[in-house]
């Protein structure tokens, strides 16, 4: 392949050591890998091209870098010698032909000859492709998930409950039906854009649950998931303010990243609504919370977003955890059912009802085969089994319940979690 050409921005100066390079590559990789990415999918036209390419960058940087230092841009190094790998690539695979649109962008500087549009943001744009309606909205979250959300393709496929084989195989069908369907890469016209926007709203709404629930790692939240999806549907609100859906959403996430500074204890472990700390709710985030959800009742046209926001508002006003309106929880969750009659939203609905009246109310829902089946290899199932069960005086089985559902995460934070409770009732039955 060929050196970085001539016009790659020029490095700052030297590194002493690789450290520095580690954490700028790091830094980059975290806070700028989707603009990146979007940037290239932009010019050259593919999905393929694009993740190979900047892969290509990523793997060069280290070498440039330590050698001639940190550029003062890396994330625009990276678009930059990208693009010129992916010259490499199509000249190597003698498909100028084939890539001959991605060609001819190629020759212009990565910053110029791109129409102005609404947004201004590649990312967003990025969304709308990767929403389009000629794909399945399984296949539009997911695809959304990999590229935008830097999910890979096993974190993405635990989002889904399906094989890692599986979510792959999807992933492929989906930049394959892009790409020969010439999907355009470009945020729809208003006329257009009502139709788009519940597909948009489930990815967006994806991608905060996957940072708010991190399904790997060492930490409970990815709150750069969390800010991002918080980000991109304040530009659909910008950009439809009398649309209720966008408003509802709007307003769920701020009220549920309210309670991230909260939702841990000092070693990282996840707490329950009841264990937490409520002044430590963020109160600027439950007011522009309420404020999106205000606006939202005012147009009198309730979707599953603007339920959803309600229970969310029930929580965030609710002062001390036994104070709770759960009764007016399991009207909300009779509602959403007739939008989402869904198995997660049954079991939630199941926990409403065990906290408005008994445990065992509760777990005679939760061990319905209707509900237990699909959600067989879900480990927040056997964990809200295994509390009820809990709650219920149950010890044995809700330590088995608890043992499986620590065989269905991957996440240290919730292990540490299942690992508190197991160790509760350790103690409770020595008594």
């Amino acid at each position: 392949m060929s050196p970085p050409a001539p016009d790659t921005p020029a490095p700052a100066g030297p590194v002493d050591g690789s450290p520095e390079v580690d954490a700028a590559l790091d830094a980059v990789t975290r806070a700028g890998r989707d603009r990146v990415l979007a940037r290239l999918i932009a010019i050259l036209g593919d999905f393929d091209l694009a993740e190979d390419a900047l892969q290509d960058a990523f793997l060069a940087a280290r070498a440039a870098w330590l050698s001639g230092g940190i550029p003062d841009n890396p994330a625009g190094w990276l678009v930059t010698v990208a693009r010129r790998k992916a010259v490499d690539r199509i000249r190597t695979a003698a498909a100028m032909d084939r890539r001959h649109r991605a060609w001819g962008e190629l020759s212009v500087p990565w910053a110029a000859g791109e129409p102005a549009d609404a947004f201004g943001d590649d990312r967003l744009r990025l969304m709308f492709t990767c929403c389009h309606p000629a794909l399945s909205l399984e296949a539009r979250v997911a695809l959304t998930l990999r590229t935008l959300g830097g999910l890979t393709t096993p974190e993405v496929a635990r989002s889904f409950l399906v094989p890692e084989a599986t979510m792959a195989q999807r992933l492929v069908r989906a930049k394959r039906k892009i790409r020969t369907s010439a999907i355009p890469y470009r945020v729809p016209g208003p006329a257009e854009l009502a139709d788009r926007l519940e597909g948009v709203l489930a990815v967006i709404c994806l991608v905060f649950n996957a940072g708010y629930l991190a399904s790997g790692g060492d930490t409970l939240v990815r709150a750069d998931l969390c800010d991002e999806a918080i980000r991109l549907v304040g530009i659909l609100v910008d950009l439809q303010p009398d649309q209720p859906e966008p408003l509802g959403l709007a307003a769920l996430l701020r009220l549920q990243h309210s309670r991230r500074r909260a939702r841990v204890d000092a070693g990282g472990a996840p707490l329950t609504l009841e264990e937490q700390d409520r002044t430590r709710w963020d109160t600027a985030e439950i007011a522009a919370g309420l404020d999106l959800l205000a606006r939202a009742r005012s147009l009198g046209a309730p979707g599953p977003y603007q339920l959803k926001a309600e229970m969310a508002a029930v929580h965030a006003r609710t002062v001390e955890a036994s104070g709770t309106d759960w009764p007016a929880l399991v009207a909300l969750y009779d509602l959403l059912l007739t939008w989402e009659p869904t198995p997660v939203v049954r079991l939630n609905r199941a926990v409403a009802v065990a906290m408005a009246g008994s445990p065992e109310a509760g777990l005679l829902l939760v061990d319905d085969p209707a509900l237990a089946g699909p959600l067989g290899g879900y480990h927040l199932y056997h964990l809200t089994r295994a509390d009820l069960l809990r709650r219920s005086g149950r010890t044995e089985e809700a330590e088995a319940a608890y043992r499986t559902a620590r065989t269905l995460t991957a996440n240290a934070a919730e292990l540490a979690f299942l690992d508190r409770r197991l160790e509760e009732l350790d103690r409770l039955s020595w008594g």
